[in-house]
């Protein structure tokens, strides 16, 4: 019988995040986005970072302050014509 090993334990630290709106929330957490649902600013119902999922609550992404755009990686592209 083989012996299975733990999953590595992830640590939370103090990262700050940034929503499409550019406010920030400095928090403890190990993940690479979040997603804020209190959506309690005046722009909040018409701001293009808006999600409505289906069956879920609206939010808007909360992505690394550090993170690369999403889109980042589409700049290397050169378009033929």
């Amino acid at each position: 019988m083989s012996k299975r090993s733990a999953a590595p334990k992830i640590t939370a630290t103090p990262q700050t995040y940034v929503a499409g709106c550019t406010r920030t929330w400095s928090i403890a957490s190990a993940e690479p986005d979040l997603a804020y649902t209190a959506l309690e600013f005046p722009e909040c119902p018409a701001c293009p970072h808006h999600v409505t999922p289906d069956g879920g609550p609206d939010f808007c992404t909360l992505r690394l302050e550090s993170a690369l755009h999403p889109f980042a990686a589409l700049a290397k592209f050169r378009l033929l014509l």
